[in-house]
């Protein structure tokens, strides 16, 4: 009876507490031009692991960074504070990972757990220096616009991230133009060179390609070991 009433107590306590019962949540943020389902199956491993996701959709091409960075990146957040987690941790895919690096350039989150991006343009896209020209560009909205290599580009008012961060690089193209555009390996869209960031922890570089990347199992493996353990599977 006395063992029943205390492990009463301790249930009641988790509960109002909101702490011991408590999981790491993780924000999913997508690429330019694509939607939450295409993190689908990162949000469905990342639950098997244990993690609560939030797998947030935005309007990648309609407004600038800033705006998103602030909608995308703060409602992230906020569902995730709902769920009262120990810590609150990204995986992103490629215009993903510059917005969390404009919203924390800008805000403090106390409760940062590890960030793992996705091809991510952290030097820009060669690529959208090579089509910026074309007509039809313009369909990518202000954001596309910026993530060129040239001075303007806003990834340059990017410093050095100051948090803890595992990047994917990939390099198998299967964009029959890319050569034009990007010197050395790449994954069709984004240099593996263009893809670090100082400051960063980790860079590994596996062979997927820009669109497809966030689907691979060997990606998401590596994704998760790197929340899990801030290091990528050891090989």
């Amino acid at each position: 009876m006395k063992l029943m009433q205390k492990l009463l107590k301790i249930l009641l306590f988790s509960l109002v507490s909101g702490t011991a019962l408590a999981n790491d949540c993780v924000i999913l943020l997508h690429g330019l031009a694509r939607i939450s389902n295409s993190m689908s199956e990162l949000e469905r491993k990342l639950e098997r692991s244990g993690y609560d996701v939030v797998n947030i959709n935005y309007p990648s091409i309609r407004y600038e960074i800033g705006v998103l960075a602030d909608d995308a990146v703060g409602r992230g957040i906020s569902q995730c504070l709902m769920q009262t987690p120990k810590r609150i941790h990204f995986v992103t895919h490629s215009l993903g990972g510059i917005l969390v690096r404009y919203y924390l350039q800008e805000n403090e989150l106390e409760l940062l757990g590890r960030v793992v991006m996705l091809g991510p343009p952290n030097k820009g896209s060669e690529m959208v220096d090579g089509l910026l020209p074309v007509p039809g560009f313009g369909l990518l909205g202000p954001t596309g616009r910026v993530l060129g290599t040239e001075e303007e580009s806003v990834l340059n008012e990017l410093g050095p991230v100051e948090f803890e961060l595992g990047v994917i690089a990939g390099s198998t193209s299967i964009n029959p133009i890319g050569f034009l555009f990007i010197e050395g390996p790449h994954d069709s869209i984004v240099s593996v060179e263009s893809t670090k960031v100082e400051g960063m922890n980790a860079h590994i570089v596996l062979p997927v390609t820009h669109t497809f990347m966030m689907r691979n199992d060997d990606v998401i493996d590596h994704a998760i070991q790197f929340l899990k353990t801030g290091q990528f599977i050891q090989e």
